[in-house]
């Protein structure tokens, strides 16, 4: 079964991967909505029984008790940030994936370094803002899962995930208010993605959807960014969401292990759509249109160069380095002749396959240890 066109105008709505057109297609109706409501097409699932059958789950569940922090007290708050000073030490060309000598020609080559200054600070609040709004997401994704998921074991421990969600979406706003001045919108392809995967009625695609690829997405996220910033209340703050994540992403490649075994090559196709969709969502919403926008510069005219920059390129591949491994271990890469594996290959993330799975990872990340590299997870 080879990749098609054909087959990306039917999950994508357009034939190709790349197509700039289609991409900025997908914009904000109102960039004023404060409150944004979806159909969620789910049963409330009650389980009379509460034998512990799933030690994974279990294991998972003790080590979430004793991880929880306090957002209020643990991190140091009275951390004076300034952004240009910040974003300028943090190698702000570097953390946006963008080098300035690739775009000679073209409207950015007069840019001054001033100008890329404020380009690098407006895509911090940026990327901060879209880690936000997935937060957000997650709570209401988890909250979904303690309702509809069939396990005892499960329910306790998605429970946990919601406080931790919670405190996720406190730390950001609270950064973002008080040290970088405000945010951004949520982005429309996250908002999409979000949407979809709130609407859909079969629990295990809530699992998917959020807890291996938005949280898998979002734990190599926060890892590049932990790694590159120097600021220390950002730092410690990433370092605190990561330990939480990490569980996250275990809880989902732990209960979908035991489900997706047992599915047929047709329930499977589904999964494996819906993956490579999220997916493709991920990588268009870091176009970060909105940024080129405020910036007064059309998308149009640069995103067609941002998307041949090496340097970008190296940073959207990593950002599937936890996801790809996770669809590997549940069995979603290769089932329906390599389906999933080809569409990899084509968005040129496919070289993560053998790196260490959530599934067991997440103990490295647990607070008191030092946190992986993002680039070293083979």
């Amino acid at each position: 079964m080879s990749v098609t066109h054909n087959d990306n105008e039917t999950i994508l709505g357009r034939a190709d991967l790349n197509d700039i057109e289609a991409i900025l297609a997908v914009t904000n109706t109102d960039v004023d909505e404060v409150l944004h409501a979806v159909k969620d097409n789910a049963d409330a699932i009650f389980t009379w029984d509460y034998s512990l059958t799933r030690p994974a789950l279990r294991k998972l569940y003790e080590k979430a008790k004793v991880g929880q922090w306090n957002s209020t007290t643990d991190l140091p708050w009275d951390t004076e940030v300034d952004p240009e000073k910040v974003v300028s030490g943090d190698q702000v060309a570097i953390a946006a994936g963008i080098d300035p000598n690739h775009y000679d020609g073209t409207v950015l080559e007069k840019w001054d370094d001033k100008q890329w200054l404020d380009y690098g600070i407006q895509n911090r609040k940026w990327t901060l803002s879209q880690f936000l709004h997935g937060e957000q997401g997650a709570l209401l994704c988890t909250a979904k899962i303690v309702e509809t998921v069939p396990w005892y074991d499960a329910k306790l421990y998605a429970s946990t995930q919601v406080m931790d969600e919670a405190r996720h979406v406190e730390v950001f706003a609270r950064y973002l208010d008080e040290k970088m001045g405000g945010g951004y919108q949520v982005n429309a392809h996250l908002r999409m993605l979000l949407d979809d995967i709130i609407n859909d009625s079969r629990w295990d695609m809530t699992y998917l959807g959020m807890q291996v690829m938005v949280e898998g997405l979002a734990l190599a996220a926060f890892g590049f960014m932990h790694q590159m910033t120097e600021e220390p209340l950002l730092k410690q703050l990433l370092r605190y969401v990561m330990s939480d994540e990490a569980r996250h992403v275990a809880f989902g490649v732990l209960s979908l292990k035991e489900v997706y075994d047992g599915m047929t090559d047709a329930e499977m196709m589904d999964r494996q759509e819906f993956a490579y969709e999220a997916a493709v969502r991920m990588r268009d919403r870091f176009m970060s249109q909105e940024v080129w926008e405020r910036m007064g510069v059309n998308p149009r005219d640069v995103l067609p160069i941002v998307l041949r920059d090496p340097t970008r390129d190296l940073f959207q591949q990593m950002l599937f380095s936890k996801i790809v491994p996770n669809c590997k271990k549940l069995g979603l890469l290769d089932r329906n002749e390599q389906w999933l594996r080809r569409r990899f290959e084509e968005m040129g993330v496919i070289q993560f396959e053998d790196w260490e799975d959530t599934g067991s990872e997440y103990i490295k990340f647990e607070l008191g240890s030092e946190a992986p590299s993002p680039i070293a997870g083979a």
